[in-house]
């Protein structure tokens, strides 16, 4: 089956052409692209897509985060689970390297951090950079594939997908989260990104999403940040959210002191 939209035509010529201006994006390496796949097969994904505000795998509600979000293959449904199992597929894979630059990436077939999320109005994902290590194998992540699957999605009612600079002092890049638009970028430990205000969708809505994230045996030095060889989820304010000394201290002692102390302190 191809999960491509037939306008798109060659994978690999569409990265080449591409290629350029991924790799100069500002600020950092990323794309997006609308009308990528197939629209009845993402439709019917989207029909799939598990109601998890009534049933969870995962639910992160903290300072930084309140989503929802599946957990392996066990809520896809059975076009969903082709289609997932179709980008971490060889000829995806190989569309993704022309693009990106990046060769020899490994897909993760148990989905860590990724597969179905889901995002209820009210809910958020504060700026940061990902984990840099796949938790089970230690492969090198370098690399993130969001799908949005929102129809009819407004302007107002937010959840647009922000990329920030390393420095945190401007948001280069605002993506809204519509029916069928890629948006992939490379993963650092200083690719700052999420949806950092509220969302403000009506109550029947939700912001629904596929995620998938791609991995090497090893990355570049210069990606290598010392003092940060391994780490977890990094989570970094914006200028306008560091309202008190309290909370600029909050955000320094979140990339360096583990998750369960920072949960004790903020109590």
């Amino acid at each position: 089956m191809n999960y491509i939209n037939p306008s798109i035509g060659d994978l690999n010529a569409l990265g080449l052409k591409n290629a350029q201006n991924y790799a100069g994006a500002d600020p950092y390496p990323n794309a997006c692209f609308d009308d990528f796949f197939d629209p009845a097969i993402l439709q019917t994904v989207l029909q799939e897509f598990p109601d998890m505000s009534r049933k969870t795998d995962s639910h992160f509600n903290d300072l930084n985060q309140n989503k929802l979000a599946s957990r392996g293959e066990g809520r896809f449904g059975p076009v969903t689970r082709e289609f997932m199992r179709y980008l971490n597929s060889q000829p995806f894979l190989e569309f993704l390297s022309v693009l990106t630059g990046i060769k020899d990436l490994i897909p993760d077939p148990f989905f860590v951090g990724g597969g179905c999320h889901q995002i209820r109005p009210g809910g958020m994902l504060k700026l940061h950079a990902d984990f840099n290590k796949h938790p089970n194998n230690r492969l090198d992540r370098r690399l993130n594939v969001l799908i949005y699957l929102n129809q009819g999605w407004e302007e107002s009612y937010g959840g647009h997908f922000q990329l920030w600079d390393k420095d945190m002092t401007r948001c280069a890049r605002k993506v809204l989260p519509v029916f069928n638009r890629m948006a992939l970028f490379s993963t650092t430990s200083d690719s700052y990104h999420g949806h950092p205000d509220p969302l403000t969708c009506p109550p029947d809505r939700s912001r629904k999403s596929l995620a998938l994230y791609y991995y090497t045996n090893g990355r570049p030095t210069s990606e290598i940040h010392a003092g940060k060889v391994s780490h977890s989820t990094i989570f970094r304010l914006r200028p306008q959210d560091h309202s008190s000394a309290g909370a600029r201290f909050k955000d320094a002692a979140r990339q360096w002191i583990p998750p369960i102390i920072m949960k004790m302190l903020v109590r």
